[in-house]
């Protein structure tokens, strides 16, 4: 879906297709027969979005093999689809029946994460639409944070610095500019906004820059303003924004909130979780750990980081943290001239919720993601952006 922003620039909004797990890619090339497709008919549009999520087997054989890439361009034009952005974190096994850990590993200390990297800034300038010159990607914010100690930084920030020369080769030779930024997660080197400041200026190259997930920024009780004015004051650019929402508790000391939180307690993926307090942030790596006892302080909120669909804010005594989002797409792209325009809507954990929450079937996840979709896009044009066709 593209918009045309107050300024005259062109504004993009996908959604990630790291919901539909596919490691190879025919599993790509049937995610778009079978969800991305039925999204946009859903949503009445010629044209939509797609934030692709390629796993390092289908990253390869695109890379690998121009016959495929160019098929893989073809398939997109059929079906009404466009790519601009690339999701980069996960490596491989993001469909597993358990993540976890595993989804920050290689980190980029690890040379698989350069190379990977380089292979999905390559197949993206070959599927950037004819009038469309510019690709993002979203990549694992250095490292999670254990095991990671001033020689590995020194690593990852060199394999950082070796990208952006090649993202400069990718531009010479294709005309494409290729774009990556580091997703700031918590627990992770790179937990919050602030915390990528130095590694991206010490870096100092303006391909390489931030994504900001509004998910992520809530659950570290990041305030928006105040995390992408220092952004732009340190001249760290937006490269691309995650559209994403957390699970919010206000009153976490209750016994029917501690309830309705464990439900989301689930083995698959990680759900950080955090407090703000007067000294600081308190946090446990999962939300088990956090209603299991008295890891957390319970005198104020808790926010753990689980993308609850963004249309649908589960039942009291729990909400969402959708008015961040709001707040930072105001400021993202509500001012004179916008801060990123790559938009992608990124709720992945559709298939984690609670069982009566999730979605029964293809058809219903399509509704779902149809419905995000909408709301993101009805935000975009209260703040002035039209929708092109």
């Amino acid at each position: 879906m593209r918009f045309r922003h107050p300024d005259g620039s062109t504004v993009h909004l996908a959604y990630c297709t790291n919901v539909h797990p596919a490691e190879t890619l025919d599993g790509v090339l049937a995610q778009l027969r079978d969800h991305c497709e039925p999204v946009r008919r859903r949503l009445g549009r010629d044209r939509l979005g797609i934030g692709l999520w390629l796993a390092k087997d289908a990253a390869h054989a695109l890379d690998t093999d121009p016959s495929a890439l160019r098929g893989l361009r073809t398939e997109l034009d059929r079906r009404g689809l466009e790519v601009v952005t690339l999701n980069g974190f996960p490596y491989e096994g993001f469909g597993a029946e358990e993540v976890k850990y595993r989804v920050y590993k290689p980190d980029w200390a690890d040379p698989e994460r350069l190379d990977h990297t380089t292979a999905l800034a390559r197949v993206l300038a070959g599927l950037l639409p004819d009038d469309v010159g510019d690709g993002t990607i979203s990549t694992l914010p250095l490292a999670w944070r254990t095991a990671y100690d001033d020689e590995r930084a020194q690593t990852a920030r060199a394999a950082l610095r070796t990208l952006a020369e090649r993202l400069d080769a990718i531009e010479e030779l294709t005309g494409r500019s290729i774009r990556v930024g580091l997703e700031p997660e918590p627990g992770c080197v790179v937990e919050t906004t602030h915390d990528a400041i130095a590694p991206l200026t010490a870096i100092a190259h303006d391909r390489i820059g931030i994504c900001v997930d509004t998910c992520h920024l809530a659950t570290s009780f990041e305030d928006p303003h105040t995390a992408l004015d220092a952004l732009t004051e340190a001249r760290v650019p937006v490269v691309k924004s995650q559209l994403s929402a957390a699970l919010h508790a206000e009153h976490p000391h209750l016994p029917e909130v501690r309830e309705a939180l464990a439900a989301f307690a689930e083995p698959r993926f990680l759900h950080q979780t955090r407090t703000a307090t007067a000294a600081g942030l308190r946090a446990t790596d999962d939300l088990d750990e956090a209603v299991a006892g008295h890891a957390l302080p319970d005198g104020s909120p808790w926010r753990a980081h689980f993308h609850v669909p963004l249309h649908a804010a589960p039942a009291a005594p729990l909400t969402s943290t959708l008015p961040v989002l709001k707040t930072a797409l105001t400021r993202l792209v509500g001012g004179p001239a916008p801060l990123t325009r790559h938009l992608e809507v990124e709720t992945y954990t559709w298939q984690a919720l609670p069982p009566e929450l999730r979605p029964r079937g293809r058809s219903q996840l399509a509704e779902g993601i149809a419905a995000e979709l909408a709301l993101a896009r009805d935000l975009l044009t209260d703040l002035g952006l039209k929708e092109l066709p």
